[in-house]
């Protein structure tokens, strides 16, 4: 996808190195800053403070982040080491231990010397896939936003959109999951428009969802999240669309914090509600979402302080709370399989529920 223009993915190879830059997403909207790994700790550490965040990126930052470790050391002792370091920065999102255990997969066979450049290549190959994957995700997801706009009494008038959090291509390595069909569809020139809501307490659709809607030049509104409901039970929104961290085997699907609310009111109001993820976001391993998918407990400050820009330019954090009040910060929250319409992936779209799961599961 464009920045100003120029194409670019969140995560590259920094040329004639053996290091790669990523965007430090924790800086955004306000500056575009692109920050360089060079090591294991390097991309554990940009994982931790979510300055790469997604399912799909974190992986992709994982399986590099191990690459880089066995450039130091390729040995056995270091690659358990490097994985559990790896493993241990998010416990949510799946993509995060599927990428972890691919590299491992293909290296663990090698001779120590050949292990780093087969590391090295897999990580490039998982964005690689992950681009196409998103893409292809997308041009399921322009089918639905297209019937869905056809459908409507006026043609003419915009297809509104709902999103939460960011699961466009900030989030994953090109193109994004959520936001793939919209961009697509923007581009076919059907009149799209985006609710972008802040997602209070980390704050990623007012501030990287808004921001890459604007880069592509996507029409969108930025709104509380606590009005979302509102809008619905006015008939102001045509389709709910978001990400997922984690799906079960039966179609329950972790997401950030707040999904499950906007599925509640969509389901009031009869407003169509979609998942968009790759396949290597299901954990084939588990049934019940809301009792086995590990939900990540944040740091209280993030629901106490607010960061923002002050007039001079400088960036700062503002308590918003009394000193010491006590803060619960669950970073993400499951949505039954019974309050998803479909699943949109890349091998197309699914009803969540476990018969056609397993037939996606056959095709795979």
């Amino acid at each position: 996808m464009n920045i100003a223009g120029i194409p670019h993915r969140t995560i590259e190879v920094v040329p004639g190195t053996h290091s790669v830059r990523i965007i430090d997403q924790t800086v955004l909207p306000h500056q575009l800053v692109w920050q360089t790994l060079r090591t294991l700790n390097d991309a554990a550490e940009a994982i931790c403070t979510m300055r790469v965040r997604g399912a799909p990126l974190i992986g992709a930052t994982a399986a590099y982040g191990l690459a880089l470790g066995l450039l130091e050391d390729a040995s056995d002792a270091a690659l358990k080491a490097g994985y559990d370091t790896l493993f241990a920065t998010r416990p949510t999102a799946v993509n995060l231990r599927w990428a972890l255990d691919r590299v491992r997969a293909v290296v663990a066979p090698l001779p120590l010397n050949q292990r780093a450049d087969r590391a090295w290549a897999e990580a490039a190959a998982i964005c690689d896939e992950d681009a196409r994957t998103n893409h292809a995700i997308g041009q399921h997801g322009f089918e639905l936003l297209r019937q869905l706009h056809a459908a409507k009494a006026d043609t003419s008038a915009p297809l509104h959109v709902m999103t939460h959090c960011n699961a466009g291509w900030l989030a994953a390595v090109d193109w994004g999951m959520s936001l793939s069909p919209v961009y697509l569809a923007h581009d076919a020139g059907i009149p799209v428009h985006v609710w972008v809501s802040e997602t209070r307490p980390r704050g990623q659709g007012a501030s990287l969802t808004a921001w890459e809607l604007r880069e592509h030049g996507v029409p969108h509104t930025l709104i509380a999240d606590n009005a979302s409901g509102h809008l619905m039970q006015r008939g102001m929104v045509d389709l709910c669309i978001v990400g997922a961290d984690r799906v079960t085997a039966q179609g329950d699907v972790a997401n950030k914090i707040g999904t499950y609310m906007k599925a509640l009111a969509a389901r009031a109001h009869q407003v169509p509600f979609f998942f968009a993820m790759p396949v290597s976001t299901i954990d084939w391993t588990i049934l019940d979402g809301i009792r086995d998918i590990p939900i990540e407990q944040r740091s209280a400050r993030e629901v106490t302080h607010i960061p923002g820009i002050a007039a001079d330019g400088t960036r700062q954090e503002v308590l918003i709370t009394r000193e010491g009040t006590a803060a619960r910060n669950d970073g993400f929250d499951v949505t039954p399989a019974s309050f998803v319409t479909s699943l949109i992936t890349e091998h197309g779209v699914f009803q969540a529920d476990a018969t056609d799961l397993a037939r996606l599961k056959a095709m795979l």
